[in-house]
């Protein structure tokens, strides 16, 4: 078997795209007996530097997660700016959106990913780490997140 190509195969997290946040995240709570879990916007464009396929976006989205385990649920409520958050809800409605790995050395896997016809469409920054979306769609059948955080 040959070696992942992000040096991980554990996936860390699931986004989805939802609508309304509130109620999403009140129909997980309820399904998994927990609280409901509370939302915050991401960082601001200034903090974030979001760029979305090649030019400065000033998209933002609420985001609210759900610890089950290893695994990450992350809802995405997007704002009206360009973003693949706000393409794909216009596009698809609500779903899974991408699944999310952690790596080490972002830059190195962007461009592995890329040499692999899967670009780069969203990165950005948030307190402590870096994100990348990676449109691996056409091969995996949805969007990769490359998560790296700062140690």
């Amino acid at each position: 078997m040959e070696k992942s190509l992000l040096g991980t195969t554990i996936v860390t997290q699931i986004g989805i795209i939802v609508r309304d946040i509130e109620k999403v995240a009140q129909s997980y709570a309820k399904f998994f007996g927990i609280e409901q879990p509370k939302w915050s916007w991401t960082d601001t464009a200034d903090v974030a530097q979001t760029e979305y396929k090649g030019e400065s976006s000033p998209a933002r989205a609420k985001l609210a997660f759900i610890d089950c385990g290893q695994l990450q649920i992350e809802l995405i409520e997007p704002d009206q700016h360009p973003s693949t958050w706000r393409e794909f809800l216009d596009e698809h409605g609500e779903g899974v959106h991408h699944i999310a790995f952690f790596v080490k050395g972002m830059k190195e896997k962007v461009s592995v990913m890329q040499a692999q016809q899967m670009p780069l469409i969203q990165k950005g920054e948030y307190t402590g780490g870096r994100y990348a979306y990676m449109d691996s769609f056409a091969e995996l059948k949805v969007l990769v997140e490359l998560l790296e955080n700062d140690n």
